[in-house]
Order: C-alpha cells, then sequence, then structure tokens
C-alpha cells in the first residue's frame, strides 16, 4: 500500500520573464543560479510588445518550493515582468507567481492542468465579506489584473499564442 504522507522532493516549471532592461539580464541569471544551484541556459530576445526590452524563458527543475523562492528573487527588480510556474506534484499543489510593474507579486495555487485553485476557506472568506465585494475579491484570486497586464507580453508565433509553455490557439 502506498503510503499517504509521500511527498514530491523535486518538481518542474518555468520563468518566463516577459520583459527586462539589457543590463538586468546577468543579474536575472546570477539570481536564478543562486536559486537552482546551476547557471540556467537563457536565450534573450527582443521584446516586441516593449521595444528596448528583453525577454527569454527556460524550464527549471529543483525542490519543492523553488518556485517561491525564484519569484522572491526576481521580485527584488520592481521593473521586471515575469511569471513562474511550478508544477503541480505528488503531495504538493502546483503554484503560479506573476509579477507586473505596478501591482506587485501575485500568487496562486494550480491543478495539475494549470488552472487557478481557489480553497474552501478562501472562498468561504470571500463569501462572508459579502456580496458587494466577491467579484473584486475573485478577480484578485484568481490574478485577473496581472493575467490582463501580461497578455500582450506573452509569446505569439502567427496563429498559435503560447500561454504559460501551453498551446491555447
Amino acid at each position: 500500500m502506498r503510503n499517504l504522507n509521500q511527498f514530491a522532493e523535486a518538481t518542474t516549471g518555468v520563468v518566463y520573464v516577459h520583459s527586462s532592461p539589457a543590463a538586468l539580464c546577468p543579474h536575472i541569471e546570477w539570481a536564478l543560479t543562486g536559486v537552482l544551484g546551476s547557471a540556467p541556459d537563457l536565450e534573450w530576445s527582443a521584446q516586441p510588445a516593449a521595444p528596448g526590452l528583453l525577454r527569454a524563458e527556460i524550464e527549471w527543475v529543483g525542490p519543492v518550493g523553488s518556485g517561491a523562492r525564484l519569484a522572491g528573487a526576481l521580485r527584488e527588480w520592481s521593473m521586471l515582468r515575469f511569471e513562474i510556474t511550478e508544477d503541480a506534484s505528488e503531495g504538493v499543489d502546483g503554484e503560479r507567481f506573476s509579477h507586473v510593474p505596478g501591482l506587485g507579486l501575485w500568487r496562486g495555487s494550480t491543478s495539475a492542468n494549470g488552472d487557478v485553485v481557489l480553497g474552501e476557506q478562501r472562498l468561504r472568506a470571500m463569501l462572508a465579506a459579502g456580496a458587494d465585494s466577491l467579484a473584486s475579491e475573485l478577480e484578485t484570486a484568481l490574478g485577473t489584473a496581472w493575467d490582463d497586464a501580461l497578455e500582450e507580453f506573452r509569446g505569439c508565433d502567427g496563429d498559435h499564442i503560447t500561454l504559460l509553455g501551453r498551446d491555447v490557439g
């Protein structure tokens, strides 16, 4: 019988740096190295949505919780636009972190397919706050403002749009 208290030790994810000044790119790479323990092989390219800024993405493997550590390292630069995913693994929910200048850092738990998941207690607290604020609270919990702000910075390849590493159209 499987041990029900068993948790994964390692997981995977993706770091999407949607926009960065060129001078900051080496610092981002050093920050990622500090968290992951090895130098990332980032390929920087021009960000069409923000001329003069660069973008890059990289898949990572690391201990569970690395997504939060990566987000903490990158949020030090308030001008960055980035997203970090940490895949769900045995006994551990996935996570997504989004950072936008002016909005700051957003965090959400995710299911195996990448949907944002809201826990029962959080939903109950929103309901208790009253109907007047429910829609606003749900929008914040789902990260809608962050998704809206990042949409034009996410990769687009012809007719196919890549959102968080998934082909959506």
